[in-house]
């Protein structure tokens, strides 16, 4: 073999082994830093809580970032399945009684060593959700500030509330008071009517049902504003009760008996996780520790909605906001060299 052939043989040879090598490597980053795709539901505190991570994912931890709308089943069911490239690898707040069966299916999957599909549990984002039904604290307590008198000081539950109904008439009716339940088609109506009964309310309140939850909100806000008596049934993380102060009326502890037959009970705290395919861990565990970590509380949420709400900050935006204002707090979820390129990306 000549020397010219030789040589033209090894360069040929080096550049294909440096190609395969970049290849390689670039595969491997590919794989590393293959984007975090996050089901975005149709609610603002899941989508605030997106945009939340994903700022610390992409400005600390390097990732691409994206969200897929839709709602629960469909975006759930996506990432059970892994269909597709736009499958979402992210749930940040999973109210899994909502979808239990579903749930149920897809953590038995995770656990299944025998396929790539499935999920795994985190941990909570937050405790739980609240339901159930409330009055303004200044009807108990009064509002000095307002000039507010308290009308019902031993108002605790929903069982005292009969000897208050005049407080709340309703001005369509005024010989009962009014009672703002939930919205028709919701599944909380349907509790509600039966709470109603059970408990004897439906003898001094009609019940008023609003048509979207935005008129049960506004209902609850024009009383407010005018410090006037409001009775009804309203949840949270809501930017209303962040914004207002209300008190939740006692009711007998949940028992899933008795909520199973009469609903004479308080309604059950729903569990909120985060939720991630169960391949996450394999390509992006500072991801996976990150999400375990990251934790917020119910009052947290009310507040950012609040904010929200007032300001008509944009999701991204609140994001933002909530980072400035409780760095002591996001900080504790990451490594120190994480949080310090994510407080330069804010500045």
């Amino acid at each position: 073999m000549g020397t010219k052939t030789m040589l033209k043989k090894m360069v040929f040879t080096t550049a294909v082994l440096a190609f395969t090598l970049v290849m390689v490597m670039g595969s491997g980053v590919a794989q590393a830093k293959a984007p975090i795709i996050f089901a975005d539901f149709g609610w603002d505190s899941a989508q605030v809580h997106n945009r939340i991570a994903a700022f610390v994912i992409e400005h600390g931890l390097g990732y691409e970032v994206q969200y897929v709308q839709g709602e629960t089943i469909m975006l759930n069911t996506a990432m059970i399945e892994a269909r597709g490239s736009q499958a979402p690898n992210v749930n940040m707040e999973s109210w899994t009684e909502n979808w239990q069966d579903l749930y149920d299916k897809g953590q038995k999957m995770g656990q299944d060593p025998n396929t790539d599909k499935g999920f795994i549990n985190l941990g909570s984002n937050f405790p739980n959700s609240v339901q159930g039904f409330w009055v303004p604290t200044y009807v108990i307590k009064g509002d000095t500030a307002r000039d507010i008198q308290a009308s019902a000081p031993d108002l605790k539950s929903v069982q005292d509330v009969k000897k208050y109904w005049e407080l709340f008439k309703d001005p369509e009716d005024p010989s009962k008071g009014r009672f703002y339940s939930c919205i028709p088609g919701w599944s909380c109506a349907l509790v509600n009517e039966k709470k109603i009964k059970v408990y004897g309310l439906d003898q001094y309140f009609n019940v008023m049902k609003p048509g979207s939850g935005p008129a049960l909100a506004a209902s609850m806000e024009a009383a407010y504003k005018r410090g006037k008596p409001w009775f009804g049934y309203y949840w949270a993380p809501t930017w209303v009760l962040g914004k207002l102060d209300m008190t939740l009326l006692e009711e007998p502890a949940f028992d899933q008996q008795i909520w199973d037959t009469t609903k004479a009970c308080e309604y059950p705290a729903v569990k909120c996780d985060i939720l991630v395919h169960k391949n996450l861990p394999k390509w992006a565990p500072d991801v996976v520790d990150f999400l375990k970590n990251y934790e917020t509380t119910l009052q947290l949420n009310n507040e950012f909605l609040a904010h929200m709400q007032d300001t008509k900050a944009s999701t991204e935006e609140t994001a933002v906001w909530w980072l400035k204002k409780y760095e002591n707090k996001w900080t504790t979820w990451v490594p120190a060299p994480v949080a310090a390129k994510v407080k330069a990306a804010l500045q």
